[in-house]
């Protein structure tokens, strides 16, 4: 075996040449068919008793290429290990150097395959470096409507026997109309809930806000729900099926009202937002609420501040060459994704490349590594986040610990994990040697800043 590399003078592409002679698969194609022989049944021979020629006449070709073909690939990859070669995508069987092959005639074998090299960076950043940094601040009205959002969510409620409101929730009866009647044999629900507030359309809403309890409402049910046969068929607990062609009025008879209370003010709603004790007056409370909502916007600022590297970054990089004839070859035969949309996407998965490899450059450049504490680190963050979006706060340790196992062993889950290592372990990096303009804007101006980048 002889493998040798020839390079352009780009230095972007290269050529693999690989010469395969028969003393570098002959043991292999003998074993392979001797295995071939003692599982093959052949009839007028005991089974693993035919005679070699025979076998060699009826497999020996397909073997012959199964086990060349796996020594071409073995080798190019050992030898792009051994060399250290940064290679794009896949080597490619060159398209005008490459000889014919035929494995009935041939003993030694050419192969000749097109490599792309991924081009080299050397990036330096220090303090003359500017980078913004964006910390939202708190204004009074955000502040504001998340303290509401908590006294809504630790509300209480009462019955009451006053007008309905919004947020209130019904229950009573619910029977099908018929030419203003109650249909005969029509959908009779004796224990339904309804809260105006999720009713869709406005009108309909409105018959229920004010009405009281054991006023009996009319209404349209398909248009108060937009016609969703989801929820529909929940409220009437009828099979979705039924539901396609109910055109019936309704009406709702309002046996008991139950009315909302948003939570007070006292230790008591501090307790249950924050835990027993840790917030003792309403001022530390409005603190401990602008601290959380902080926290969560720092994710935000980190985005926004890598986005601002990105642009950096690139720029220092500045025009880059790329092997774009094999990258686009490699492209079309390895996604689902025709040459013509290639070459529509082809400029913004060149720039997401050439930012990949930056990143990778300095990961290397300055010994920024990755352990496998840091993705199961990350990886439990993103599962208690997941946990999180369903109202589960506080899952029990064993449960998290096989939802990330399992969430691990997902290929593409596991790398969007190693992706998000990568960026937290070069933003601590990129925080710390450059210069960081820190710049305080509100919520809404934050935003904005994302809004202006799109124009």
């Amino acid at each position: 075996m002889n493998i040798s590399l020839k390079s352009n003078d780009d230095a972007i592409r290269g050529v693999l040449k690989l010469e395969v002679v028969k003393a570098d698969y002959v043991n292999q194609v003998e074993k392979a068919l001797r295995g071939f022989r003692q599982k093959t049944n052949i009839s007028g021979f005991r089974k693993g008793m035919a005679p070699m020629g025979m076998i060699k006449k009826m497999y020996g070709k397909s073997v012959l290429a199964d086990e060349v073909n796996k020594i071409v690939s073995e080798s190019i990859f050992k030898y792009i290990s051994e060399n250290d070669l940064n290679i794009l995508g896949e080597p490619l069987p060159n398209e005008t150097e490459q000889k014919e092959i035929d494995f009935d005639t041939q003993e030694d074998f050419e192969f000749n395959f097109d490599v792309a090299f991924a081009p080299e960076f050397n990036i330096d950043l220090d303090k003359q470096d500017e980078l913004p940094y964006y910390q939202i601040t708190i204004g009074d009205e955000l502040l504001e409507k998340q303290i509401d959002s908590y006294r809504e969510s630790y509300g209480t409620y009462s019955d009451t026997d006053e007008i309905v409101e919004e947020k209130d929730l019904l229950k009573g009866v619910v029977t099908e109309l018929e030419n203003g009647l109650p249909k005969e044999g029509g959908i009779v629900v004796e224990e339904a809930v309804l809260s105006p507030m999720y009713i869709k359309d406005e009108d309909e809403k409105k018959k229920f806000i004010e009405a009281k309890k054991n006023d009996v409402v009319a209404f349209n049910l398909v248009k108060a729900y937009d016609g969703s046969e989801a929820e529909i068929a929940s409220f009437l607990k009828i099979e979705k099926s039924n539901v396609a062609d109910m055109t019936s009025d309704f009406t709702f008879e309002i046996k008991e009202v139950t009315h909302h209370q948003k939570a007070e003010m006292n230790q008591e709603f501090f307790d249950k937002v924050f835990g027993e004790g840790n917030v003792t007056t309403e001022e530390a409370f409005k603190n401990k609420v602008k601290e959380s909502i902080s926290g969560q916007f720092i994710p935000q600022s980190d985005y926004k501040f890598l986005f601002d590297a990105r642009k950096l970054l690139l720029e220092k990089a500045g025009d880059v060459s790329f092997a774009d004839d094999l990258l686009k070859r490699w492209m079309v035969l390895g996604e689902k994704r025709t040459a013509e949309k290639l070459e529509e996407d082809y400029p913004q998965i060149v720039e997401d490349l050439k930012y990949q490899l930056i990143k990778e450059s300095l990961m290397k450049k300055n010994d920024i590594g990755i352990e496998d504490e840091d993705i199961r680190l990350l990886g439990r963050r993103v599962a208690q986040s997941q946990f999180a979006q369903y109202g589960m706060y506080s899952v029990p340790e064993n449960i998290l610990d096989n939802y990330l196992k399992d969430m691990l062993k997902d290929k593409q889950a596991r790398q969007n994990i190693v992706n998000r290592v990568v960026d937290e372990k070069l933003m601590i990096w990129l925080k710390g040697n450059v210069k960081l303009d820190i710049k305080e804007v509100s919520f809404d101006d934050f935003n904005k800043l994302f809004s202006d980048e799109k124009q």
